[in-house]
């Protein structure tokens, strides 16, 4: 296995400069990526930014195959569903290795203790390692998984066992996402017996594909190919580095003079010359996604239902559309997209009417110039290519009918803190689904229990909270069609949301690059990419 490689003639560089001749030689890929992780111990974290970090590092139980949604064994060769679908016994691959780095080398292969470790530090607060390093898992407690699971145990080395409170009809899905990538308990032991448990997050162990080397924040992350990968043909370049740059043009340059082989989410107005470039390919894809206006409940008068309904109405979102996606995008009504089934076509929008939006914050007792802080993200995001100008458009549409809105933003990882604290107002966010499933939406981005994870809104609501509780719980597919179609009609009454767009996905990279496929979660994921001499 190799790791701590150094190459200094790189890192004097600056390291993103690479020529083809040494791409060739050590079959190195830079991937131009647009934000800073907040770390790598991926249960704490919830963006596309982070999971595309953590990706490179970690296996999961069950993962999905690149470029689908069908879920295929990972660290897992299989696992049996009792008849009640209470209980799932994973049985578990044999002979795969954890990486090692400069303080840390394993004695052991991967078993059910590592199993074992990843889920109960998420499942009890009172774990030894939680206590010692104390943090919270915002997907794993949104999905109720916290609640559901009520146990997990091993009846011998290789065989895990979770037993569930109630049905989970997506919990195979959900335990292939991110989140749920397997840590060693090992590395986490020496970690607590030295004092050092915060490198769980920033010097992380997995057996992935690729080995962590070494992070600098807003510059770039290192990993080095893992030779001791328990499937080698999916490991095809030595080297693999993130060149972080948060300006979609500048990553377009690079990318066109080779200085990085893969980027991601580029501005619509930069599409056609990436098509004209002979040296360049362009992947499109319909987008898995939603970018909408969240509404903070918690803070007045967004407390009140005819004043979220105002807002809502005062939006022109054809112009937004228009000057934000360009053409890349398309109009958004309901809390999920077109491509996810139980989606319901007979949700629509209230008609764009600024005058009765004003008489609606009248009647809420709303004085003119009631001012109100507008979030907007530092990042291009799919499901939103420039949040500063939609912002400010949305400030130009709610000054129309007398709301002062204030553009605020941070750091993306401050962001989405401060965000998920509740700090804000109004914030412009977005998701794009994780595993394919309905729940993946209803539940995990506006159920009450997503409150402090993904729900932005901070909106729980009883009714709409029984109604995707009972969805989850049901495995029959037609059922939980009919009760979601109820939820998102609710949803849509109560509009603790503004659907903005659903948008094209647009990956451009190099003609050499061969083997990348787009994920429908957007996850950059470098498994079986090669580059072509």
């Amino acid at each position: 296995m190799r790791s701590n490689i150094v190459m200094p003639s790189l890192i004097a560089a600056g390291l993103l400069a690479m020529t083809p001749g040494v791409q060739a030689a050590s079959k190195s890929l830079v991937f131009c990526s647009e934000g800073s992780p907040a770390g790598f111990d991926i249960g704490q974290y919830t963006s596309g930014t982070d999971n595309d970090a953590a990706e490179p590092i970690y296996n999961r139980l069950a993962e999905f195959a690149r470029g689908e949604t069908t879920v295929v064994p990972a660290l897992a060769t299989s696992w049996d569903i009792s008849p009640d679908n209470l209980t799932y016994t994973f049985h578990l691959r044999e002979g795969v290795k954890f990486h090692s780095n400069k303080t840390f080398t394993p004695t052991r292969d991967f078993n059910a203790d590592d199993v074992l470790f990843t889920f109960n530090r998420m499942l009890h607060k009172d774990h030894p390692f939680r206590v010692a390093y104390p943090t919270e898992f915002p997907f794993f407690t949104s999905m109720g998984l916290d609640k559901n699971i009520k146990s997990v145990e091993k009846t011998d080395p290789m065989t895990v066992v979770f037993t569930l409170n109630k049905v989970d009809a997506a919990f195979i899905q959900n335990v292939s996402m991110n989140f749920a990538s397997i840590l060693s308990a090992e590395y986490a032991d020496k970690l607590m017996a030295t004092g050092d448990v915060r490198d769980i997050n920033q010097a992380p162990i997995g057996t992935g594909p690729f080995v962590f080397q070494r992070y600098q924040k807003d510059s770039q992350i290192r990993y080095v190919k893992n030779n001791a990968f328990w499937d080698p043909s999916r490991v095809k370049i030595d080297q693999l580095i993130f060149a972080i740059n948060t300006d979609a043009s500048v990553r377009i340059q690079k990318l066109k003079k080779n200085e990085c082989q893969v980027t991601l989410n580029p501005r619509p107005a930069d599409v056609e010359s990436i098509e004209a470039d002979k040296n360049l390919q362009v992947i499109k894809k319909p987008g898995f996604n939603l970018g909408y206006i969240s509404y903070n409940v918690r803070h007045a008068p967004l407390d009140n239902l005819q004043v979220r309904q105002a807002l809502d109405m005062a939006v022109d979102k054809q112009a937004i559309i228009a000057a934000v996606y360009q053409g890349a995008g398309q109009l958004a009504q309901n809390s999920m997209p077109p491509t996810q089934w139980s989606y319901d076509d007979t949700v629509k929008d209230a008609p764009y009417n600024p005058e009765k939006a004003r008489e609606l914050l009248r009647a809420a007792g709303v004085k003119e110039g009631t001012e109100l802080t507008l979030w907007a993200m530092p990042v291009q995001r799919p499901y939103n290519p420039n949040a500063k100008l939609m912002a400010q458009m949305l400030q130009a549409d709610w000054a129309k009918v007398g709301i002062k809105a204030t553009i605020v933003s941070y750091e993306w990882g401050e962001y989405l803190k401060r965000s998920k604290n509740g700090e804000h107002d109004i914030s412009l966010i977005g998701w794009t689904g994780d595993n394919g499933d309905p729940d993946n939406w209803m539940g995990t981005l506006y159920s009450c229990a997503s409150i402090g994870g993904n729900n932005y809104s901070m909106w729980c609501d009883e009714k709409y909270d029984a109604l995707v509780k009972a969805a989850v719980s049901n495995t029959n597919k037609d059922q939980r069609i009919a009760l979601y179609k109820q939820a998102q009609h609710y949803l849509k009454e109560q509009v603790p949301i503004t659907p903005i767009a659903h948008s094209t996905v647009i990956q451009p990279l190099r003609k050499e690059v061969q083997g990348f496929l787009v994920s429908p979660f957007n996850r950059n994921n470098f498994s079986g990419v090669s580059i072509a001499d």
